[in-house]
């Protein structure tokens, strides 16, 4: 059989279970079974595929048709301007995030050596996606997850700034390392009756400690504002990311915790996303 049919064949199946991106997926996986990129799968498609790489490509077909994602399956996600590690103990980095990181890079377009801490850091997406584009910029992470903390090293180590990154296994609760110029988090915000709410490949496949919020979604964002309010220095940025309802409570968690709302920035979807705020 050669790469094209087992690529439309793998895409039969996925469309069949009714899986969105069905051929998309399966040239993918595809690329991953064959260790090539998608360039090369299209441009050899008439190129036979042997037995044993057919084998390990319906086993990825088959895990992905009963919802696993795509990025867990590759051990891979795009985000920003590299290419992160991922695996099922981290979140995936989303193209909504993305809108973090473009305006953390707009507000520290003239800084320098500047510090900053991300607050339960996962795969490192939104941190070392900055410390690559900002060569004198220190970063510091924390996360309650071990297994995170050392898929975070290794995206440092592949995209080489692992010299400008300390991370810490730590409840934000207590941490007390340092004081920052600029803290970011992307908080679970989700309400606990929601999680069964979201897409399968989410609930499922993602790490739930990632995802839920507690009962009101604001129990760790709550954490998170008041400890930032210790951690960071006068008129130092905090940056939010926020579920799309919760503009006006996180804005008053903020304001109590003497935070001025500079703005909120809305995702792809016109979505409210991220609050930018001021330690006053």
């Amino acid at each position: 059989m050669n790469i094209n049919l087992a690529i439309n064949q793998g895409s039969k199946i996925l469309k069949n279970k009714l899986i969105p991106n069905s051929l998309l997926d399966s040239e993918i996986l595809m690329a991953k079974t064959l260790n090539k990129d998608r360039n090369f799968i299209l441009l050899n498609s008439n190129s036979i595929i042997e037995k044993n790489e057919l084998k390990k490509f319906y086993k990825l077909i088959n895990l992905r048709s009963l919802g696993s994602p795509v990025a867990y399956l590759t051990k891979k996600k795009f985000f920003w301007n590299s290419e992160f590690f991922v695996t099922n103990d981290t979140l995936i980095p989303r193209p909504d995030t993305e809108l973090v990181v473009e305006i953390i890079l707009r507000l520290t377009k003239f800084k320098d050596k500047i510090k900053l801490l991300d607050i339960g850091i996962g795969s490192g997406c939104i941190l070392l996606s900055i410390l690559k584009e900002r060569k004198n910029f220190y970063g510091t992470g924390i996360d309650i997850s071990k297994k995170c903390l050392n898929i975070s090293k290794i995206n440092a180590m592949n995209l080489k700034v692992s010299s400008r990154l300390k991370l810490y296994k730590s409840d934000v609760d207590k941490f007390n390392l340092g004081k920052y110029d600029l803290i970011v988090s992307n908080p679970p915000y989700i309400k606990k009756y929601k999680l069964n709410y979201l897409e399968k490949d989410i609930v499922k496949f993602e790490p739930k400690q990632a995802l839920d919020g507690g009962l009101d979604g604001l129990s760790e964002i709550r954490k998170v504002v008041k400890k930032s309010s210790e951690l960071i220095k006068k008129n130092g940025k905090l940056i939010l990311e926020i579920g799309f309802d919760q503009k006006s409570e996180v804005s008053n968690l903020l304001k109590k915790e003497g935070f001025y709302i500079n703005s909120t920035q809305k995702d792809l979807a016109n979505n409210d996303r991220c609050i930018v705020s001021t330690k006053i």
